[in-house]
């Protein structure tokens, strides 16, 4: 249940993200697009960032977390809006920055209302 809830809420976010789009450049055609951009998320989550992990470790010594954090989460909102039709970065890499951390602030929203509602989140 907690897998299901979490693709609706990256759904929900990103379908957010995208209605902002002459403030965040990130368009997504529709909300079955951003299902679909949602499970590639979680897909992209679950294989690609332990890789991108291992690269950023060395790094580490250098930058802070947050921001090697930040690095990850836009290549991996980049590799999703190139995989799926129909989800667009208009204005590139500076799309996939104002876009990871729009999903970062609103998943934290939308998780924190279902904590609220008791929903077992």
């Amino acid at each position: 249940m907690d897998l299901i809830i979490a693709w609706l809420v990256t759904a929900v976010s990103l379908f957010l993200i995208a209605q902002l789009r002459q403030f965040t450049g990130v368009e997504i055609e529709d909300f079955k697009k951003a299902l679909i951009s949602s499970a590639v998320f979680g897909l992209l989550n679950l294989l690609v960032r332990p890789i991108l992990g291992l690269f950023i470790v060395p790094l580490s010594v250098v930058f802070s977390s947050f921001l090697l954090t930040l690095l990850v989460n836009m290549a991996i909102f980049g590799l999703a809006a190139w995989l799926v039709r129909g989800f667009y970065l208009r204005w590139g890499i500076w799309s996939a920055l104002i876009g990871a951390l729009a999903l970062s602030f609103i998943n934290s929203i939308l998780y924190e209302v279902l904590g609220n509602l008791n929903l077992g989140v």
